[in-house]
C-alpha cells in the first residue's frame, strides 16, 4: 500500500489565519487530561498562541462574511440542473444556524483572555524556563488540585471556543470539498497554474518520494517547487506525478 502525505497551502490571508486557528484548536485537546507540567504548558502555550491570533484581526467578522459568501455560492448552485436540492438546503440551514450562534456568542476568546491563571502563564511563556514552580507557584498549586477540578476548568475554557470551532469546521469542510483532486505532473520539480480565485491548494504526494512542496502565489496564480527532504543527497525526478485540488 502506498502512503500519501496531504499538504495544504493557503492562497490568501484569511485562509492562512483559519488554518492556523484550526491547528491550534486541535493542539488544545492533544494532551488532555492535564496531569503534569508538560501537558499543562503544551495547553497554555496553544491558548496563548490562539489569543495572539485573535488579537491580530477580527476573526468573528471574517467568519460571518465567509458564512454569507458560502450561502451565496449555494444559492447559485441551487439553480444548476440535476443538483441535489435537499443537500443544498441542508447546508444552507447549517450556515444560517452557525451564523446565528456565532453572532449571539460572546467575543471570541474573551473568557480565556480574562482568566487569571491563563494570563499569569501567558506572561511567563516567553521567558526560558519561566514557568517553573518558583516562577509560577499558582500553576504549581493548580497542578496539585484534584484531577476532576482541573478537568472541569479545562472543559469550561474549551466550551467557550465551541461557536468558533463549529463555524470554522463547517467553513473549512465546504472549502476543502469545493474541488476534486486531479492528477498532475511536474517537470524538473516545477509546476505552475492559474488558481481561478481559489482559497486553498491541497496536494497529495507519495511518501516514498521524500519530497515536499514549496508553494508561492495567490488566488489567481501559483507556482510549486518540489524539494527533497534530504537536501544534499535527495533526487527530484524529471517527471513527478502528484494529486492537486484548487479549492
Amino acid at each position: 500500500m502506498h502512503t500519501h502525505i496531504l499538504f495544504e497551502h493557503p492562497l490568501n490571508e484569511k485562509m492562512r489565519t483559519w488554518l492556523r486557528v484550526e491547528f491550534l484548536l486541535q493542539q488544545l485537546t492533544v494532551r488532555l487530561p492535564l496531569s503534569d507540567h508538560a501537558d499543562a504548558l503544551h495547553f497554555f502555550r496553544n491558548v496563548g498562541d490562539l489569543l495572539d491570533v485573535f488579537e491580530r484581526g477580527d476573526t468573528r467578522t471574517e467568519l460571518l462574511k465567509e458564512l454569507e459568501r458560502q450561502q451565496r455560492k449555494l444559492r447559485a448552485w441551487s439553480e444548476v440542473d440535476g443538483v441535489d436540492l435537499n443537500r443544498i438546503e441542508s447546508l444552507r440551514q447549517q450556515l444560517k444556524e452557525s451564523s446565528n450562534i456565532l453572532m449571539a456568542a460572546p467575543r471570541i476568546g474573551q473568557l480565556l483572555r480574562e482568566d487569571r491563571l491563563i494570563a499569569l502563564v501567558r506572561q511567563r511563556l516567553s521567558i526560558p524556563g519561566g514557568c517553573c514552580s518558583f516562577d509560577l507557584p499558582t500553576l504549581h498549586m493548580w497542578l496539585h488540585l484534584p484531577q476532576e477540578q482541573r478537568d472541569a476548568q479545562v472543559a469550561v475554557w474549551l466550551e467557550s471556543l465551541d461557536p468558533l470551532k463549529a463555524t470554522l469546521h463547517l467553513i473549512l469542510d465546504l472549502i476543502r470539498n469545493a474541488a476534486p483532486f486531479r492528477h498532475q505532473t511536474s517537470l524538473n520539480g516545477f509546476y505552475q497554474d492559474n488558481g481561478e480565485d481559489a482559497d486553498l491548494l491541497r496536494l497529495k504526494l507519495m511518501l516514498r518520494d521524500r519530497l515536499y512542496p514549496q508553494i508561492s502565489g495567490h488566488k489567481s496564480r501559483f507556482a510549486i517547487r518540489f524539494l527533497p527532504l534530504d537536501s544534499e543527497n535527495g533526487i527530484v525526478p524529471e517527471r513527478l506525478d502528484f494529486e492537486l485540488a484548487c479549492c
